[in-house]
């Protein structure tokens, strides 16, 4: 059965496909012709690391609970020469636990859901996914996280069409760098010379028990060589107490590894270190797709916390990705509050939750409610925790 939730089996959904041009499609994600996904993937009009075929099929081979998802599919036309269009997507009922006829992109173990589109066919595209949603029997389909960019454009001209308007739910901002700006001036614009004086007296302290240095993996070998050492260094962290880091569990060890192994030898994957004589004391994982990275993980040693290997790292990623021409941003992925990264990197990637409509009438309004009470039921019972927590640590 496929996964939609609304009532159509695969059966249903093929017959209807065939009744079509076939140039639009709702397929199982391994169906996908890996040769026109890759491809698509070098002609996108705006990058997402994280809808790489390596990094989709490595997440869905081995992560609990993203198997068996689909994806929305655009064609160039009937004769499938040219894959134009690309979004991997889920129900609501799997995503939200919402029994709701619309679609999710999903973004399992990815921060971002922007759409893969032709740069040449963006709209035609971004047309194609709309009415492949609609097909399918969704009365909306939901960006989770979608950025304010050139697929949020296409997708915006193409509901112009037929008269209508995504619907935002929710916005926020995350740290962004702009590595077209120098660095030193950044740095300097953002921290102050106060705060770099003192980040560089304590940089001064870790090199007391040996050189400190900066690398980034070139070849695939010492990429899986330091992603080794950045899970061991994770899990001995707060992350391997709470059972999130990437070595707590087998799944995500596999995941990672067989995204890094495929990506590397492309120069897509990056392990970032900062080592004090032969012991690495912060690493970062960075994913890179066309102009832009993303600084996807990161890990310190948290038993010299008080000289902030966690920001010494980030300092030096950030001289060494500004120097970097083929780069004009990196996405820190981080959430929009983040406490370190927020105070280093000032640009602001704009990111919005955005439903959009597939067919006339109020529906949409009903779905855009129920979403966001959703939305605000969560958040609230997060800061119900936090402070249940915090009171906690305060009485023992």
């Amino acid at each position: 059965m496929v996964d939609t939730h609304f009532g159509l089996t695969r059966e249903a959904i093929g017959a209807r496909a065939e009744d079509k041009a076939r140039a639009i499609q709702l397929v199982e994600l391994t169906a996908v012709p890996l040769a026109a996904w890759s491809s698509l993937c070098s002609r996108a009009i705006e990058p997402n690391a994280f809808y790489s075929p390596e990094w989709v099929l490595a997440v869905t081979r081995h992560v609990p609970g993203d198997d068996n998802i689909q994806a929305l599919l655009a064609w160039d036309g009937p004769a499938k020469k040219k894959l134009i269009g690309f979004l991997p997507v889920t129900s609501t009922w799997r995503a939200l636990k919402l029994p709701l006829q619309v679609l999710v992109t999903w973004h399992g173990y990815a921060p971002l859901s922007v759409p893969l589109l032709d740069k040449d066919y963006a709209i035609e595209a971004a047309t194609g996914l709309l009415k492949a949603a609609q097909e399918a029997g969704a009365q909306a389909l939901l960006f989770s996280v979608l950025t304010d960019g050139p697929a949020a454009d296409a997708f915006r001209a193409a509901l112009a069409k037929d008269s209508r308007k995504p619907r935002v739910l929710h916005r926020e901002d995350r740290a962004l760098l702009d590595t077209t700006s120098d660095a030193e001036t950044l740095l300097q614009n953002a921290l102050g010379s106060k705060k770099l004086k003192e980040l560089r007296r304590q940089r001064n302290r870790l090199a007391d028990d040996g050189e400190v240095r900066f690398s980034v993996s070139i070849s695939p070998q010492q990429t899986e060589t330091a992603l080794e050492q950045f899970m061991k260094l994770e899990a001995a962290g707060w992350k391997g107490k709470h059972g999130t880091a990437l070595g707590a569990q087998e799944g995500l060890s596999r995941f990672i590894k067989e995204a890094a192994r495929k990506l590397a030898p492309q120069g897509k994957f990056e392990v970032a270190t900062l080592t004090r004589g032969a012991e690495m004391i912060a690493a970062g994982l960075v994913v890179r797709h066309g102009p832009r990275a993303y600084f996807f993980k990161t890990a310190y040693d948290e038993r010299l916390s008080k000289s902030s290997p966690g920001v010494q790292l980030t300092l030096e990623l950030t001289k060494h990705y500004c120097a970097d021409k083929a780069l004009a941003s990196v996405d820190s992925t981080a959430t929009a509050d983040h406490p370190m990264i927020n105070h280093i990197w000032k640009g602001r990637l704009a990111l919005s939750e955005t439903l959009v409509p597939l067919r006339a009438g109020y529906t949409a309004a009903l779905f855009a409610f129920l979403i966001s009470m959703r939305r605000a039921l969560r958040e609230g019972a997060r800061w119900i925790l936090h402070r249940y927590r915090a009171f906690k640590e305060k009485s023992s």
